[in-house]
């Protein structure tokens, strides 16, 4: 997960290959029409939301989520997990 003042974006990314399984971000230009802000809590929501059901579309049902040591379990970042947890996906 990446957040700057503009936008907000998250990637899978497959460990063994080190390739980028799926991603989504606010500053793709289908998405930036249906949000309000493309830099708060809710489009954190809405990009783990989105992620969710393209990980699910391309048959990956569970991710483990490693955050940086700065990152905390809060505000943007648990938007985005508890997104993709509601999409169906699995959290290792």
């Amino acid at each position: 997960m990446h957040f700057t003042n503009k936008y907000v974006s998250a990637q899978v990314i497959h460990s063994p290959t080190g390739t980028v399984a799926s991603g989504a971000s606010s500053q793709e230009k289908a998405l930036r029409g249906s949000m309000e802000s493309t830099r708060d809590v809710a489009a954190a929501a809405k990009i783990g939301k989105i992620l969710g059901e393209r990980l699910l579309l391309k048959e990956i049902p569970a991710v483990a989520v490693i955050l940086d040591r700065e990152q905390k379990y809060h505000g943007k970042v648990k938007a985005v997990i508890d997104s993709l947890r509601e999409a169906g996906v699995k959290l290792l």
